[in-house]
């Protein structure tokens, strides 16, 4: 029993680290968006400005890198998805996902 609180409890801690990291992802495909196809079509923003988009935009980027970053981040929500899926998480100790 209690490798299995062991075995679960480690299995959180890959889901938390996991999400830490498609978090940076997302940031840094904003940022790459920002710098290079905002700039590249003259679009500027002042202070205060707000900037919302759909998820998928980072899909249809000009940039292969984006692109790439976009599929990478994809396929770690679906393992992340599979692995709650999976696995009997009580809703407490996923609620960092949310």
């Amino acid at each position: 029993m209690k490798t299995k609180k062991k075995y679960k409890k480690q299995l959180l801690k890959s889901l938390k680290e996991l999400a830490v990291a498609e978090n940076t992802l997302l940031e840094t495909m904003t940022n790459l968006m920002l710098l290079k196809e905002l700039k590249d079509n003259n679009i500027s923003f002042k202070e205060g400005d707000t900037f919302s988009f759909e998820d998928n935009i980072f899909d249809y980027s000009e940039d292969k890198n984006i692109r790439r970053l976009a599929k990478l981040r994809h396929k770690m929500l679906k393992t992340m998805i599979k692995l709650v899926d999976k696995n009997d998480f009580k809703d407490k100790e996923i609620e960092f996902l949310a």
